[in-house]
């Protein structure tokens, strides 16, 4: 018989095996791929959705935000809820499986626990299994920034991507960073995609006629559907401009609503608009467009385990980097939804079969390049990711290699969502440096520039991100900065949001006279010089061995 001090003691021990006291066998055990995909069905009508998978054919680490500030009418609702305020909400136990998906907290103990998450095999698997469920009801939509961002979609512009998501067979998709492409390339692409890549905001600048088809009309479960697709209105703002010279981009909110009045009076009972303008630009197009039954979001990267009603609208978030997909049942009567159930599903790689067929298609994809993107050219003390407001510690992790190699005062990184997360004592490989910085405009320039001028970059991109008009929030997150260390008042109006700039270590304030000298990359004027991101940032990898960037503590937010 085992005592007290025995049993204790191997409590313990088992304990110890993780940390947070999950064994990683017992969390797999709690985690089946029949218990993920579970579903009460309901209605006529399943619509599954994808979005923002940036280029991830593979399973990876992927942390959700700590700070993700709303404004205006947002603050303080879904999806600016972080850790465990949204953990609260959501009344979600700490710890668990949908914990660890959905929040930061305690992710680098929880990854041990619960492993990757994602893959485009595992999609396939989820896929195939809610199409064995619900037939012909299925609608599988994309939500777009599928094309881009990895090695191999860089290399193949976007063909790897192309040909697994075919495999999928979506019903639609839109875009965003795919025009990142060139226009030429994205019209070789989409006129063989064998399915319809919408975006009825996209327009030529010469005539002011529609580029993409507007719409498509699906017939599902007896349900005449009206999909309309919307790519992101500000792509060539957020993009380079002489990438896509010829198109134009917008909201076109009265164009959208004539666009739900015409599928309407096609015979459309179901209007869904697979989006990618961002969550609060949606929540504020369905409070001002009427009809629309569906709203997919994407571009955002937010995760919401339901639903977020507006009037009449449902707004559906599904996440970003292959980590979850969202299913939607539909029970649509008379021209109008008369009950729903939804389910965010995640892709817990080691809990869900992956399927062969696309397995074998990643393999082949990955194949000439298998050994160089596992080269290792460093490891990681600390945990390294990129979700949120301001600087991550991958984006300080950046930061800190321009300042070195391009021998800069002060460095300017992009507000990117995307680029997998690595735990601390992780290996960095050189694929995990390309999933953070493969673009097709990637040159680290070095200039100067005068201390005004950078408070007016900083004040213009806080605008982007901070205006309390969602129709004005044109970027991702705010520019990361090292080297310097500045307040921003979030709360304030256009150009007086930032103050307090001071020349990191020492402290010294930046004078607005004066010209400091600026590293950078992403920069969207055409002709931009430089090397590209990645060789800048494995080089100072290599050099360092093992790095160790820390949260930053540069940057003081006020008016949250």
């Amino acid at each position: 018989m085992i005592s007290r001090r025995e049993f204790v003691q191997v409590a313990a021990a088992v304990a110890a095996l993780v940390p947070g006291g999950w064994s990683r066998s017992f969390a797999q055990q709690r985690m089946t791929q029949a218990e993920l995909l579970k579903f009460n069905s309901v209605g006529n009508v399943t619509l599954v959705h994808v979005a923002d998978i940036h280029g991830q054919l593979l399973p990876v680490y992927f942390r959700e935000p700590t700070v993700n500030l709303g404004v205006g009418e947002a603050k303080g609702l879904v999806p600016h809820l972080t850790g465990r305020a949204l953990l609260d909400h959501y009344k979600i136990p700490a710890k668990s499986q949908a914990a660890y998906a959905l929040s930061a907290e305690d992710f680098a103990a929880l990854a041990k626990s619960y492993g990757r998450i994602g893959g485009l095999d595992r999609i396939a698997t989820i896929l195939k299994s809610i199409r064995a469920e619900r037939g012909n009801r299925v609608l599988f939509l994309d939500g777009g920034d599928t094309w881009q961002n990895s090695y191999t979609s860089l290399q193949t512009k976007g063909q790897d991507m192309v040909d697994c998501m075919a495999l999928l067979k979506p019903d639609a998709m839109t875009g965003h960073w795919e025009f990142t492409l060139g226009e030429a390339r994205v019209k070789e692409i989409v006129d063989t995609l064998g399915f319809p890549f919408l975006a009825q905001n996209v327009r030529d600048t010469e005539w002011n006629e529609p580029v993409f088809k507007s719409s498509v009309m699906l017939d599902r479960g007896g349900v005449r559907v009206g999909v309309i697709g919307q790519a992101l209105p500000y792509t060539a703002i957020a993009n380079p401009r002489w990438m896509i010279p010829n198109w134009s981009f917008g909201i076109r909110e009265d164009d959208l609503r004539k666009e739900v009045a015409n599928v309407r009076k096609d015979g459309a009972e179901l209007v869904v608009l697979l989006s990618h303008n961002g969550f609060d630009l949606d929540r504020k197009l369905a409070s001002r467009v009427a009809g629309i039954d569906v709203i997919l979001a994407a571009h955002t990267h937010d995760a919401l385990p339901e639903v977020v009603r507006v009037g009449k609208t449902l707004l559906v978030a599904s996440g970003s980097h292959g980590k979850f997909v969202s299913r939607l049942d539909l029970d649509v009567r008379n021209g109008e939804v008369k009950d729903f159930r939804f389910k965010l599903i995640p892709v817990f790689a080691d809990a869900i079969e992956p399927n062969a067929e696309m397995a074998a298609k990643i393999r082949s994809i990955r194949a000439p390049h298998e050994a160089m993107l596992g080269e290792v050219i460093g490891k990681t003390d600390t945990l390294l990711y990129r979700r949120g407001n301001f600087n991550g510690t991958l984006d300080n992790l950046i930061c800190d290699a321009m300042l070195e190699e391009r021998d800069a005062q002060i460095a300017l990184s992009p507000g990117f969502r995307w680029g997998n997360s690595l735990l601390p004592g992780q290996s960095i490989t050189r694929e995990d440096i390309y999933n953070a910085t493969a673009i097709s405009y990637p040159a680290a320039y070095r200039l100067t520039m005068s201390g005004a001028r950078l408070k007016e970059v900083l004040e213009d991109v806080a605008d982007n991100i901070f205006n309390p008009d969602p129709y004005y929030q044109q970027g991702g997150d705010m520019v990361r900065v090292g080297g310097l260390a500045y307040t921003i008042d979030i709360g304030k109006p256009a150009g007086q949001r930032i103050s307090g700039l001071t020349l990191r270590p020492r402290g010294e304030p930046i004078d607005p006279a004066k010209d400091y000298v600026v590293a950078g990359w992403a920069s969207v004027n055409e002709g931009t010089e430089g090397p590209p991101i990645w060789d800048v940032t494995m080089n100072y990898i290599k050099r360092k061995g093992t790095v160790a960037p820390v949260e930053a503590d540069h940057i003081r937010v006020l008016g949250s």
